[in-house]
């Protein structure tokens, strides 16, 4: 197998995203749905979802517990909130993937995990949503990943159309390996989920992997320590989740979310400070950047 190219914003240009001319409203940018969170981290669907808007997308619709929906709707006015009955474990239980299916069916990206930690109910929630899709695009980031069963049907029917977002921990246990073993070899490690799942993975760390289902891979070296922190693969699933509703393939959403993401951090570095910087303050990075690589052609 190859070795994987470096890429980074200077030379994405290859992965072309969805031309912005003629897109006179919101619709024509496509609609993002963000399912998840719970008792435990109910700001990391915010997160998400705002990233999603930050990358372009047209609309956004965030689905989390009736607890938290009335507050989460206050925090993003931008966005429309369906509270949902919760599971025992205080997160999303299956239940909801029949009050969902109209919206996934309408939705163009649909990114379901962020803020789950209960693998049973978000892999049972996510394969009922995933049963649903018509033609979404769907990341599956936290629990909703690592309870998944790949071998399912409905995985399958979305081969082409998926992504999935592991750091080294949740590949471990997606692999069934200690986590030692993903350390030592992460693009192995992520050739062989990619391949098994039929999907695009990002395998994230200080080197971040781009792996397509038939091995390609890229590898993003940003350096940015301070990107590891509390919710910051949270905007990383949202940017993802808004170009792929903008209509990018699922490798040019995942490559170009992980470049941006990097030249985020990367800037906040140099203005706040290697480490301490928010996941929050990511988001406002995002539009710059985008609009910065459409000037130099890129985008």
């Amino acid at each position: 197998m190859s070795a994987p190219e470096e890429i980074s914003l200077a030379n994405i240009g290859k992965f072309a995203l969805p031309s912005l001319a003629g897109t006179v409203d919101k619709s024509s940018r496509g609609q993002v749905l963000v399912v998840g969170g719970g008792n435990t981290v109910p700001g990391a669907v915010l997160l998400t979802g705002l990233a999603a808007l930050r990358a372009g997308a047209g609309k956004l619709q965030l689905a989390t517990t009736r607890a938290a929906a009335m507050t989460l709707g206050v925090a993003v006015p931008e966005a429309a909130v369906i509270g949902l009955d919760e599971a025992h474990s205080g997160e999303l239980g299956p239940g909801g993937a029949g009050e969902l299916q109209p919206r996934v069916e309408a939705a163009d990206a649909v990114v379901v995990g962020p803020g789950m930690m209960d693998p049973e109910s978000a892999g049972a929630l996510a394969l009922d949503m995933m049963g649903a899709a018509t033609s979404a695009s769907f990341l599956l980031d936290a629990a909703a990943m690592t309870g998944v069963d790949y071998e399912d049907w409905r995985v399958r029917a979305l081969a082409g159309r998926l992504v999935l977002t592991p750091h080294a921990g949740e590949m471990a246990k997606l692999r069934g390996v200690p986590r030692e073993a993903v350390e030592d070899d992460p693009l192995g490690m992520a050739r062989g989920l990619a391949r098994a799942a039929q999907a695009v993975v990002v395998m994230k760390g200080s080197d971040s992997f781009i792996v397509s289902p038939d091995g390609r891979a890229w590898r993003h070296s940003d350096g940015v320590v301070g990107l590891a922190t509390s919710g910051s693969g949270d905007v990383l699933a949202g940017v993802v989740g808004g170009l792929l509703a903008r209509g990018a393939s699922p490798l040019a959403a995942a490559a170009w979310g992980v470049c941006l993401h990097g030249a985020a951090g990367a800037r906040l570095a140099e203005r706040i400070g290697p480490l301490g910087f928010l996941a929050r303050e990511l988001l406002d990075e995002i539009p710059s950047l985008l609009a910065a690589a459409d000037r130099a052609g890129a985008a």
